[in-house]
This record gives C-alpha cells, sequence and structure tokens, in this order.
C-alpha cells in the first residue's frame, strides 16, 4: 500500500552538509577522515514538518544520514559517518597518481518525494589549515559520472573550486518508487603534479657538498566536500526557488534548469 502523500510548504528543505578532509604527505597518509556537520533551514514561520530526510551513501554504504524524527517532536535522527576511511589498507600509504574506488549517491531517507542537489568542494589546505590558491583544485580527480543522463551540471554556478550538480528525476519516498540515486562520482585521484615543485639546498662543509630536495607541498591538505540539498515535491519550482535561489521548470517529474 502506498503512503498517503503529505503536503508541505512550498519554501521547507532539509539539508545535508558533508565535509570530507584528509592529510596528503609524501611517503605516508594520517587517517582521512571527514567532518561530518548537518543543518535544517526553514525559510517559513511556523510551519510544520514531514519526515523529510536525506541520506549519503559511499560506495554502497549509507555513511551519513539527517531525518526528521516521525515522533514529530522537532527533533532529527541523524548520524555522522566517516568518508574515505576504507580508501586506504591499514599501514597504505597514499600514492599519487593511483585511481581510488569513491562512489558517491543520494538516498531519499525520508517519507515524502523530493528533488535533491549536490555542491562538491575541492580545495587545498596547508599544514597550518590556510587555504593554498596556488594548488589548483583540479589536482583533486573527483570523477563525476552520469552526467546529462541522470545529473544535471550547473555551469552557472560552478567554479573551479565548485561544482553544483542537479538530480533530474524525482526522488521518491522508499515504496513509491525510485528512492536512490545513480552515483555523482565513482573515482578519486590525486594528480601526481602536486609533487613536481621542489627546492634545493646546498650545503658545503670540510669539502664536501650535500644537496637536500624537499617538496614545497609537504604536509598539505586536500579537501573534498559534498553537499547534500533536499526539497520536497510539493510546490518544487517555487521551493527551489526560495531555497537555492535557482529558477527551475519541473514537468512530468523530471527537473530542468532555466
Amino acid at each position: 500500500m502506498k503512503r498517503p502523500k503529505k503536503l508541505l510548504p512550498p519554501a521547507l528543505t532539509a539539508v545535508m552538509f558533508v565535509a570530507a578532509m584528509a592529510m596528503l604527505l609524501f611517503g605516508s597518509v594520517e587517517s582521512t577522515r571527514a567532518a561530518l556537520t548537518y543543518y535544517s533551514e526553514t525559510y517559513a514561520s511556523r510551519v510544520q514538518m514531514y519526515n523529510i530526510g536525506v541520506s549519503l551513501k559511499e560506495n554502497g554504504e549509507r555513511v551519513s544520514w539527517r531525518d526528521y524524527n516521525s515522533a514529530g517532536n522537532g527533533t532529527w535522527n541523524e548520524h555522522t559517518g566517516v568518508l574515505l576511511s576504507h580508501m586506504l589498507e591499514e599501514g597504505e600509504s597514499l600514492k599519487l597518481g593511483k585511481t581510488y574506488e569513491e562512489v558517491l549517491n543520494v538516498v531519499n531517507s525520508g517519507t515524502i518525494n523530493q528533488y535533491v542537489r549536490v555542491t562538491i568542494y575541492k580545495y587545498w589546505m596547508d599544514a597550518e589549515g590556510k587555504k593554498l590558491q596556488e594548488l589548483s583544485p583540479a589536482l583533486i580527480d573527483l570523477n563525476l559520472v552520469n552526467l546529462g543522463s541522470d545529473w544535471i551540471l550547473d555551469e552557472e554556478a560552478t567554479t573551479p573550486e565548485r561544482t553544483v550538480l542537479y538530480y533530474k528525476k524525482l526522488l521518491y519516498a522508499e515504496g513509491e518508487g525510485v528512492s536512490e540515486t545513480s552515483p555523482f562520482a565513482d573515482t578519486l585521484t590525486i594528480d601526481g603534479m602536486v609533487a613536481s615543485k621542489v627546492s634545493q639546498e646546498k650545503v658545503t662543509e670540510g669539502g664536501y657538498t650535500t644537496i637536500t630536495t624537499s617538496y614545497d607541498y609537504d604536509g598539505v591538505q586536500f579537501m573534498l566536500e559534498a553537499k547534500v540539498d533536499a526539497v520536497q515535491e510539493h510546490n518544487a519550482e517555487d521551493a527551489i526557488l526560495s531555497a537555492w535561489g535557482r529558477s527551475v521548470t519541473v514537468s512530468n517529474h523530471m527537473l530542468s534548469l532555466d
């Protein structure tokens, strides 16, 4: 039996922010852990929320989620997971240029139909936690898949550091239709060019000359973040414009950018 559809105010959203960070050390890598933070925003006052929820899956496993509590008491059922934690075997060092499996997709874990958006951020930070402008985000190669067929790249909102994707299809609540998106990424590769810049120091002492070579970017961090937003099906065009500031057209449960 299908669940009765519940109508929400046009501008109600549930938002999940997923931030993955990893320490890149040439020759070794610390445990690649993600700090996952969630928040929700209500764009209309005194509204009632009905079981809206969204989850992120990594390599087939639901790693984090934020679902409105079915008890209706204003609380959220949420779990903070870890991204990239299984990318390396125990004791294994990150290999520049090696391609690692990193399949990411979204699941409707609530009980109402919804449309979803994913925003990906890629950038570099030095050992002191300061952003490195001189290192290109393109060196962090998260391979995007299913563009055009299932996911829409918002070229107007996309920059070298930020990628914005919209899922074209309505994501149904479980039991009412397909509740899981196709992947928007499948692999992660850190380009070996990050190790191409080196410095040399020459020291002459006692008739002997020693040349020391060091990597200029030894100890930098690569940052990978994915922010997932969900908006209810009801009055979706107005809801998306209010919540995300993007004009879209929804026809026959398919979303397109205006």
